[in-house]
């Protein structure tokens, strides 16, 4: 409910509208999930909330702590479904990666999320409430404060567009969590006519873009989505988001082993590199189980990242987190799956 729906309720019921206010802080700038904890409203106000309205909340339903200090978790919904997401621990950042959709649609050949069904949308709260958790846990575990939002779990966060930005907005909302937008990017396959959109909203977030592949044959090889959003449909699109937003692009590489990490490779990606101002990011493959495709050799890795330095490109390899536990995007909720069709 929007805050001038709950003002509503309350005027409906013969109540002060800032009763409303107060509730409305209740749930998104202190998080709280149960009525009888709003402890400036008196005990009929809570008892009626109790009796007319539900708190949706996600609840961790398991957390895994690898060695390395990531934390992952599957988050349980109200209707019994489940997502996934991830505390990153590293140097001065408490990075949270969240989920935006239960599954995923795309089938991307490398992800593990990609042999999930797309049971639906997560909602703004949904999303909201992932934040909360995690944020818990970097302040628990670390004592440190949440510094960074990535929308790169489970689901293609432009297909659940409208619900996406309004968990963002609740994030850094004042009258929410109060991030800052600079400190959120949001991940995409590749939508082209979703990233217009985004730039013509003028979002303040970042863009990332999954990449994997900077020719057309290989990207369809492992992401269908290319087939109808092709290289140069999304570079339009993110030219154009950039010369809206003045934002600097994020490309996601992940290097596969015997598939896109020679030079060659890195030529291409170098290429389109230079169709928008851009950083890379090179990630080093965490396997989901299927052997389908392994993790490319480290000196390999470093050699791409050292070309693209050379010529220009402000590049650096992300080392696979959370070895140990089940931390590479949908493996957890793909053993859970795996589990309850067993059990």
């Amino acid at each position: 409910m929007s805050l001038d729906e709950i003002k509503t309720a309350f005027t409906q019921r013969g109540d002060k509208a800032f009763r409303g206010q107060q509730v409305y802080e209740w749930l998104w700038k202190k998080s709280c999930i149960r009525f009888e904890e709003m402890s400036n409203l008196n005990a009929e106000t809570r008892n009626w909330l109790n009796s007319n309205f539900i708190i949706h909340a996600v609840k961790v339903e398991d957390k895994q702590i690898s060695s390395d200090g990531t934390i992952k978790s599957g988050f349980r919904l109200h209707d019994g479904l489940l997502v996934e997401g991830v505390l990153i621990p590293a140097d001065d950042r408490m990075t949270a990666c969240v989920s935006s959709q239960v599954g995923c649609s795309l089938t991307c050949k490398f992800c593990a999320t990609g042999t999930l069904n797309r049971e639906r949308n997560l909602t703004p709260g949904e999303i909201y409430d992932q934040v909360v958790l995690i944020r818990n846990w970097a302040q628990t575990h670390y004592q440190k404060p949440l510094t960074n939002i990535v929308f790169m779990g489970m689901g293609e966060p432009l297909l659940n567009y409208s619900n996406v930005l309004g968990g963002i907005e609740k994030i850094t909302s004042p009258e929410g969590l109060g991030m800052s937008s600079d400190r959120i990017t949001v991940s995409t396959a590749g939508i082209a006519k979703m990233i217009v959109k985004l730039a013509d909203d003028n979002v303040k977030f970042n863009l990332a873009l999954s990449l994997h592949a900077a020719n057309d044959t290989k990207r369809n090889q492992i992401m269908p989505i290319n087939e109808s959003n092709n290289l140069h449909a999304v570079a339009e699109a993110l030219r154009y988001f950039h010369s809206k937003t003045k934002k600097r692009i994020t490309f996601e590489y992940i290097a596969f082993n015997n598939f896109n990490e020679s030079l060659k490779d890195a030529k291409e990606l170098l290429d389109f590199c230079k169709k928008v101002p851009c950083k890379v990011n090179i990630i080093e493959y965490n396997p989901t189980g299927d052997n389908q495709f392994e993790k490319a050799d480290t000196a390999k890795i470093d050699n791409f990242c050292a070309y693209l330095e050379r010529n220009g490109i402000v590049a650096r390899v992300r080392r696979s987190r959370g070895k140990d536990i089940d931390a590479a995007c949908g493996q957890l909720a793909n053993k859970k799956h795996e589990e309850a069709i067993v059990s």
